[in-house]
């Protein structure tokens, strides 16, 4: 398939921090996705909590199976628009590599104890895994990804640290949250894939935990009007059908209502390149009434599974986890790895130590060190 001229086109890249010479069967974005894959970060994923902690059931979603429906999402919008599927993979798998366990839990939990220290931003922690964390090459740290992987990596990002960005890599991934500009039109395809998979997924994770019913989900209108689709079609179906199938048809009106305001936008703006479509509003939106329906979702969701007293009770638990972890290896650096020892900013070491583990092992460590299971 041909790309629209507002894509990213990987001919055009801005290429590597360390300059490489083109591979003779891949792109510079396939190049990249295939390192993310093959990449230590990436593998830990599947054991990094989604919603529910791993230990929790073999049939919750984790990190990694979200990054993946993410990518599937994407790769199908990115498609009907002519943008790049392979850069839009490439984001997809590579935006959770710098979360830390236990989901928002452990992130909020880490960003408190780095509180004196620069803080905790998930996003640019990913970014920190792909520039400086990964260990697989002889002649630099990180995965040499090109600039407009990075860019998309990096969603969200603080005026400080965009600041701290800019000024060791002029021009670079910190510009665009200096001066308001976009990122590519791949990147903001893979914010919104993001939203509409987890959105999905948790609805589905929720009802199968027993923390969400099918009678609450009455009061989102998004859910119920695919759900009378279903009854109309198969009025005897129910149970775990009649939920997958309404998840289905939602999600599918959700990326056609994408490719269809998008196309709108893409028409009224007219841009030429990748560079134009910087500079642009946000082109890849929701319709006005999908992104109202899509906020009720959410709110729903925030209000009646991920502030549910049995989440609240192990969200708890986890940040526990993380302080009482950020607390031992500070005063104890020697219970880290050597490479995270001999590193000159001991919180930022111990940040980085924490934010790689997975839910089991954060937990088998806590309990070496503190004597406690508190799960």
């Amino acid at each position: 398939m041909s790309l629209a001229p507002y894509a990213s086109h990987p001919e055009q890249t801005r290429g590597r921090k360390y300059p490489e010479k083109p591979a003779p069967t891949r792109s510079d974005f396939q190049r990249d996705r295939d390192r993310i894959v093959h990449s230590t970060a990436f593998r830990r994923l599947v054991y990094k909590t989604q919603v529910f902690l791993n230990h929790e059931g073999d049939l919750f979603r984790t990190r990694l199976t979200h990054s993946l429906e993410v990518a599937q999402l994407g790769r199908s919008i990115a498609r009907s628009l002519g943008l790049n599927e392979d850069l839009v993979e490439t984001v997809a798998l590579a935006h959770d590599l710098g979360h830390t366990p236990f989901g928002h839990a452990g992130q909020d939990a880490l960003n408190a104890c780095m509180a004196g220290h620069g803080g905790f931003e998930h996003n640019l922690q990913s970014l920190r895994v792909v520039d400086e964390l990964e260990e697989r090459y002889p002649a630099y740290n990180g995965l040499n990804l090109t600039f407009e992987t990075r860019e998309g990596i990096l969603k969200h990002c603080s005026r400080t640290h965009a600041e701290e960005l800019e000024a060791r890599e002029p021009n670079g991934v910190g510009y665009r949250f200096l001066h308001g500009h976009q990122p590519s039109l791949e990147a903001q395809l893979c914010n919104l894939a993001d939203e509409i998979a987890y959105n999905a997924h948790d609805i589905d994770d929720g009802v199968r935990s027993g923390l969400l019913t099918m009678e609450q989900l009455e009061a989102v209108p998004l859910f119920t009007r695919y759900r009378d689709e279903t009854l109309a079609e198969f009025p005897c179906l129910k149970g775990r059908r009649l939920l997958f199938d309404t998840i289905r048809r939602m999600l599918s009106q959700q990326v056609y209502d994408v490719i269809d305001a998008t196309q709108t936008l893409v028409q009224a703006h007219r841009p030429q390149t990748a560079d134009e479509a910087r500079l642009c509003p946000p082109l890849i939106r929701f319709s006005q009434p999908m992104r109202e329906a899509s906020t009720e979702l959410k709110r729903f969701l925030f209000k009646a599974l991920y502030r549910h007293p049995q989440v609240n009770d192990v969200t708890a638990r986890a940040k526990q986890v993380i302080t009482d972890l950020f607390a031992a290896y500070v005063t104890q650096p020697g219970e880290m790895p050597a490479d995270f020892t001999e590193r000159p900013d001991r919180h930022r070491a111990v940040a980085d130590y924490i934010a790689g583990m997975t839910d089991r092992f954060a937990l088998r460590e806590h309990e070496r060190l503190t004597g406690l299971k508190l799960f």
